[in-house]
Order: C-alpha cells, then structure tokens, then sequence
C-alpha cells in the first residue's frame, strides 16, 4: 500500500513538471522552423566531415547534400512555394473539409453523432462514445470539434463527469485515429508514403491502401474494450463526484432531436447510403472509372478523398436544406467559406512543416541513417518483435513533439521503411507499428494542434483545467493503448495473421 502510495506521489510530480515544461513550449510553427534551421545545420556540418553510406540495392554512393551549399541554397529559395503546395496532407486535409465542412456546419454531423450515443442504454453510453470517436475518423478531424464537447454534454446529462466524457471521446477520437471498420483518407496516404520508402530498396514494391486493413478492423473492438475500461476504472474514479456550478444547465445544452432533424438525418443518411452503394457499383465494371488499365484499384484509392468530400458535402447540403440551416447556394458556400478559415492556423503550420520535411529528404540524412541503423541492428541483432517494439516507442517519442501523422511518416519513413526491409520486415509491418506509436500519444501532446480546443472544451466545466490536468486525465488511455496493441501486434505476428488483404508481415514472404 506504502508503495502505491509512493507511485501515486511521483506520477504526480512527473505531471506537475509536464505541465511546467509544456506551458514553456515554443508554438509547432516555431518547433518546424527550428527544425528546419537544424537540418540545415546538420546538413552543412555532415557534408564537412564526409559522411556517407553504400546503397544495399544498386551499390551507389549515398552523400549528404551540404542545403548551404550555392546550389542547396538556390534550392530552398525556389523550391519553397512548391514544396508548400505539394505537401500531401495539406490538399488532402483541405478538400477533405470543404465536404465535412458543410456537413458538420448544416448539424449533419453533430445530430447524427447524438443519434449514435443517445440511442444506446446508459451502461453502453462510455463504450458507444470511444467506439463512435474511433470510427469518426473517416470524417477527417470533425470528432475532436463535434463528439468532444458532445461526450462531456452527455455524460453531465446522466450525472456523470462531463470531463470523463470528453476524455472517452477524446481517447477515441485521438488515441484511436488510425483505427476503423472502413478505408479512411489516412490509408492511401500512409501507403503513398510507405510505397516511396519502399521503392529506395526495391523500385518495384507498391504498399497498398488496404495494407493494414484486417489489423485495424479487429484494433476498433479492442481499443473500444480498452478505452471503455480505462474510463470507469480508472478516470472517473479519480475525477470523483462532478458538482455543476449554479449557472449550468444540463437539459439545455443537451437539446432534443427535433421531428425535423430526425427527418433530415433520415434523408441524408439514404444519400449517403445510395452514394456507397454508387460507388461500389462501379467498382463492379471491367472498364469501371475507378480501375487502370491493369484492373487495379488505383484511381478509387486516390479519389478516395474526393469521394468523401463530395458524400459528406451532398449530405450535408440535403440535411441543411431540410432542417432550413441551409435557404441558398449563398449559404452553402459560406459554410465552405467559414470551414477553410478554420484551418488557417493548420495551413500556417503546414508551410513550415513542408519545409522541413523537403529539406530533411534532399539533404540524404535520412537514407543515409537508414543505411547505417540497419547495419548496426544488425550487427548486434536487435530485429524480429524487439525491434518493432522498439519501433513503436520511438514512433510514439516523435509524435509528442510533431502531430500530423503523414508529416511525421514523410519524414521517417524513408529512414526507417528500407532500414526494416533490410531486417526482413515488410512495409506494410513498419507501417502498421508506427501507425501504433502515431495514436497513442495523441491524446498527451500539448502539440497536437486540436489540444487547445479540448482544454477550452473542458474549461466550461472546470475552469480551473489546464494542460496538467488534461495530461493527467489522458495518459492513462495512453498507456493501456499502448499495452494492449501491442500484445496484440505481438500475437498477430505469432500466428502470421495478414495484416491486409495481400500483406505479409515480413518482407519477403
């Protein structure tokens, strides 16, 4: 008991200091500039003293690029505004919200995500809310700005801690990102990614979008069995009793479902339901718009976020026209307009983010770590689980300090995707690891650019919640997704279960 007691006061002290520290933290934007300067830096000081590595697949030289170089410099000055617009998740992220922007603007998103966690008893209230932020990532971000705020609404409606409902829907949402019953916007782009990687050591290896797919359908059971878990044994426990202050209103926040939203919810979900069914009927035809020449699926897998933006915005748009939140084309592209204003901050962050990611891939640091790490694995072989638990932890460390998922696979994957080839593991497996260690952390980085709005979320209930106090409520989640994922790689690599359709777990096999 003595010792528990101890742990409970240290685990106290590491948060309190946690706390300190994140307060100090410089903005993401200021972060990716820093890092920028230091891969400059780097780059200069590495080609100084010669560094370099031999290429394991055609025997080529492999030197690093000096970015203060006449030419490296050149470089940077011209290249920046494309490496701005070609950024892949800036495209994606923003297309993407044009659809959902409309959608969740017209209250298309918001009643039916009430309709999802009103619908169910109380007792499933906590798994139906982590289960529902888990599979609200096919809608972009929209759960951390619509079943967030709606969790902690719902929870206070039942007598229970609005911030135990924030951080269920919190932890799904976030913690939960790469989970889903369904191929989200996140998969083809990961793929890309890990498809680049890939073709360093082996210029013909495609990673499919599909890659991870049975993987990630059986991690939304368990991180909703995990997240529900967490929540009644151990978050609200230690949150104790909630007591409202005398100017909160329960019923009023909550609201009614109205016979006209109901009738909205109805017609827009038919749309999208008819738009599904669409879309896989003309996956059917040999000379289907969505199949290349060779059959494949690849034109349907990179108009997958088209595909997304124009379901949700036609959903959207019927919902609103029905519910009259929407009277004109006026207000639909104002809404358009309202949902582009909202990512200003995001688009800022990306420019810079862009940056640093092109200056990272043509300085060759990364190819060249990449080299050298496998080298030393090994030789002291540290390979096989070891290594890929290895893996999730740095994975996990990185995204403490960079949120976006596809920047931070940009920037580590042409490090670490050939580095595990050369171990015998598949891409698809480096893939499937760091998509682990990119959720986990999610729910405790102050820099994960939604973490402001969850702490203002959980202000209007505890006006006195800062960062500390969200850290100490999410870690929790953070370590048993942690555990629980990874002894679920762990076994699903023992019993040689595909991760994907077609996808091996070792390069090779």
């Amino acid at each position: 008991m003595l010792f528990f007691k101890h742990m409970q006061k240290l685990i106290l002290y590491f948060l309190n200091r946690v706390e300190k520290v994140g307060n100090r933290l410089p903005d993401p934007v200021t972060l990716f500039f820093l890092c920028a300067i230091g891969v400059l830096i780097f780059s200069w000081l590495f080609s100084m003293l010669e560094l370099s590595a031999i290429h394991p697949a055609d025997s080529r030289v492999i030197e690093v690029k000096n970015l203060l170089s006449l030419d490296g410099i050149q470089m940077i000055l011209t290249k920046a505004v494309s490496n701005f617009t070609a950024f892949p998740p800036l495209g994606l992220v923003l297309v993407t919200m044009l659809g959902v922007g409309v959608a969740e603007r017209s209250g298309y998103i918001q009643t039916g995500l009430k309709v999802l966690v009103t619908s169910v008893p109380k007792s499933l209230l906590t798994a139906t809310l982590v289960f529902g932020g888990i599979m609200s990532s096919m809608a972009a971000d929209a759960g951390y700005v619509v079943l967030t705020p709606l969790g902690a609404v719902l929870f206070a409606s039942v007598g229970r801690h609005p911030l135990a409902g924030l951080a269920a829907a919190f932890a799904g949402v976030s913690g939960g990102f790469s989970a889903n019953l369904i191929i989200t916007s996140l998969d083809p782009l990961l793929s890309g990614l890990s498809t680049a990687a890939a073709q360093l050591n082996d210029p013909e290896y495609v990673v499919q979008p599909t890659a991870n797919y049975y993987f990630m359908v059986v991690s939304v059971f368990l991180l909703t069995f995990v997240g529900t878990w967490v929540t009644t044994k151990i978050v609200e426990p230690r949150l104790g009793e909630w007591k409202p202050s005398s100017d909160y209103q329960v019923s009023t926040e909550l609201g009614k479902i109205t016979a006209s939203e109901k009738k909205g919810m109805w017609v827009a979900n038919l749309s999208l339901l008819a738009g599904l069914i669409l879309i896989v009927a003309l996956l059917v035809p040999e000379n289907s718009i969505f199949k290349s020449a060779d059959h494949g699926l690849k034109p349907f897998f990179e108009s997958l976020v088209f595909q997304i933006m124009i379901l949700f915005l036609v959903a959207g748009i019927i919902y609103g026209v029905i519910v009259r939140t929407i009277k004109s084309d006026k207000d639909v592209a104002r809404m358009m307009s309202d949902s582009m204003s909202s990512m200003g901050s995001y688009i800022v962050l990306a420019f810079f983010a862009a940056q640093f990611v092109a200056f990272f891939n043509w300085s060759n640091l990364g190819l060249i770590v990449a080299i050298k790490g496998a080298a030393g694995l090994q030789a002291i072989g540290f390979q096989g689980i070891p290594l890929l638990i290895a893996f999730i932890f740095v994975a996990g460390l990185i995204n403490i300090f960079i949120g976006s998922a596809s920047a931070k696979w940009a920037i580590m994957a042409p490090v670490f995707v050939p580095m595990l080839m050369l171990m015998g593991i598949s891409p698809e497996m480096s893939q499937l690891a760091y998509r682990i260690g990119d959720s986990i952390t999610n729910v405790c980085t102050p820099l994960l650019p939604y973490f402001p709005i969850i702490i203002a979320f959980a202000q209007r209930y505890d006006k006195n919640v800062g960062i500390g106090t969200l850290l100490a409520t999410m870690i929790p989640y953070a370590i048993a997704f942690a555990v629980a994922w990874t002894i679920m790689m762990i076994v699903w690599i023992l019993l040689e279960v595909p991760l994907g359709p077609g996808a091996s777990i070792y390069y090779g096999g």
